[in-house]
């Protein structure tokens, strides 16, 4: 294993440090009763369900922030080190950015930290950004 593959993708940190690499303690085993069969509910009329798909997020997804980041990237000439990332993206996003994204996450992290760097994952996986060096944000 090599020294890129020790560090979280979320947060560039030593996976043995970081709050994504460790999981959760296991749950006690419990006796469990078999699911219940379901049953189909009657399909919705068209108003329904297109009221029900029009439901608005608490907070920015991550999708929200790609171009935001390629853009703060492609300015600093291809490369910013995660924490200059972050300083820029919240001045270019600060308006756009809901009143729930300010709230943390389990884990104590902001929920739009958290979405930009879900954010970043999707666009490594996409082929825009490169992995890298741990803590140093690449366009590829």
């Amino acid at each position: 294993m090599n020294a890129v593959e020790d560090y979280c993708e979320l947060c560039d940190l030593p996976r043995s440090t970081c709050i994504h690499g460790r999981p959760p303690p296991p749950e006690p085993t419990k006796a469990v009763a078999p699911p219940k069969p379901r049953k189909r509910a009657a399909p919705r009329s068209t108003a329904k369900a297109a009221a029900a798909k029009s439901v608005t997020r608490r907070w920015t997804p991550p999708e929200a922030f790609k171009p935001l980041i390629l853009a703060v990237l492609e300015d600093a000439g291809g490369e910013l080190e995660a924490d200059d990332v972050f300083r820029e993206l919240e001045v270019l996003a600060g308006d756009r950015l809901r009143p729930e994204d300010s709230e943390t996450t389990p884990e104590g992290e902001l929920r739009w930290r958290y979405a930009v760097r879900r954010a970043r994952v999707a666009l490594m996986d996409e082929g825009l950004m490169t992995r890298g060096t741990p803590g140093l944000w690449q366009l590829a």
